[in-house]
């Protein structure tokens, strides 16, 4: 925001931080907090804090928003939770969307780095990884949850560590019970927190760094959580019409248990089985360029394949109730100028869902690339230079409230804006 822009809404701000911050234990903890989100919402290239300490005027004490930022003793994660109270109030979700962006880094100096895959750069590079969680509806979202992934090299109990970013586990004040999880372990964790608030919402949406791992998968569903998740074109499964059986016991040895008589097939060939004629056509959103929609904005639109299967692989198979594997949706996307279709997803919503609902809600995973998109390039969420555990998670967490105020003035200025936002 411009100053002028900011000095509007002060109060509006002030309001919203002392709501946020009144878990805190001292004033100037909730004054710095404040200032901090100020320095947020100001406009500038670079949030860091010796830029924003200079853009800050009066407030602007680098040593005193440094301390705040870096090694002031408040829980992030309380928070988080009031954020997520807030936030649930007013966005009313309809599914929690879990995903991880990278933050490149230049040095190695900072909490976690280290050369791994990021999206952020489509390569392994040298960076960061943060795995977040967002509540979201059609017309806002909003991240209440994140996580540093610790990446096996500075985990002392993993054959692949590093000794040097072990050693720099002390200087980055990495707590000593972290260690390294997978993220999509991290993912049910914040799932698993956000309902230790109270923040209970029975769909998840994730791409296919999450739905590819059938153990994330049967974890929503023992947690009773309905998903919508992208998976790559060679997860396997049966037809929903395959039945296990019995072969003949020879009369020897232990007898034999049910098997499918034919191979699981891959995801994509059995769409391709199903032909592109089974491909219907769905809008299932208005987008940002103008069009011929109700609000003047193009629809999104393609064309889908909705095939009920029983997706397999060993996870599956020993947590099935009996020797059939469970019947899931499978959705295609099988756009009319392509030979093949191009993504995928796996769904446990009911068998009578109609096919809009699983597009619509497949790709309500939109809103965390629009999050990540506004955190990063107005607010800093990958500007934070101090090295610590802490640090990180301070940061992201006050710019997840930044994000949030901005949501709320948008939705407060004016409520149908929030359905193409």
């Amino acid at each position: 925001m411009l100053g002028g822009e900011l000095a509007a809404v002060r109060c509006d701000l002030e309001d919203f931080a002392a709501e946020m911050f009144e878990p805190f234990a001292r004033a100037d903890q909730r004054r710095w907090g404040e200032v901090y989100l100020r320095g947020l919402l100001l406009d500038g290239r670079r949030k860091s804090v010796e830029p924003m300490a200079a853009r800050l005027g009066a407030d602007g004490n680098r040593q005193a928003l440094a301390h705040f930022i870096t090694s002031s003793p408040w829980e992030a994660a309380h928070v988080r939770a009031r954020l997520a109270w807030r936030m649930q109030q007013v966005i009313k979700p309809t599914a929690l969307i879990v995903d991880d962006t990278g933050f490149l880094k230049d040095g190695d100096a900072s909490a976690c780095v280290a050369r791994q895959y990021t999206g952020t750069a489509g390569k392994v590079t040298n960076c960061q990884a943060g795995v977040s969680l967002h509540l979201a509806s059609d017309g806002a979202s909003a991240a209440v949850d994140w996580r540093l992934f610790l990446p096996e090299s500075w985990d002392p109990a993993s054959p692949k560590a590093d000794p040097d970013k072990v050693a720099r586990r002390t200087k980055c004040a990495v707590p000593a019970e972290v260690g390294h999880v997978e993220k999509w372990q991290l993912a049910l964790d914040m799932i698993d927190e956000t309902r230790s608030w109270g923040v209970d919402v029975p769909l998840v949406v994730a791409d296919g760094g999450y739905g590819d791992t059938a153990a994330f998968r049967l974890g929503l569903e023992d947690r009773g959580l309905s998903y919508a998740v992208g998976i790559s074109t060679t997860t396997t499964a049966q037809p929903e019409a395959a039945r296990p059986h019995t072969p003949p016991y020879g009369g020897r040895g232990p007898r034999p248990q049910p098997v499918y008589p034919e191979p699981a097939q891959t995801v994509k060939k059995l769409v391709i089985e199903a032909g592109k004629r089974a491909a219907r056509p769905v809008q299932w959103r208005e987008g940002s360029r103008p069009g011929s929609g109700r609000s003047g904005l193009k629809r999104m639109y393609s064309r889908f394949v909705a095939l009920r299967i029983r997706p397999a692989g060993r996870e599956i198979r020993k947590a099935a109730q009996g020797p059939e594997l469970p019947v899931r949706w499978l959705l295609a996307e099988w756009p009319a100028t392509e030979p093949e279709p191009v993504q995928f997803w796996l769904s446990n919503l009911p068998a009578d869902t109609p096919l809009a609902t699983l597009v619509r809600t497949a790709k309500l995973r939109w809103r965390i690339e629009h999050d990540y998109r506004e955190m990063k390039q107005a607010l800093g969420l990958a500007h934070f230079e101090g090295r610590t555990w802490r640090g990180w998670h301070h940061h992201v967490t006050l710019v997840s409230v930044a994000h949030a105020f901005c949501t709320l003035q948008r939705i407060t200025r004016s409520p149908k804006e929030t359905a193409s936002a």
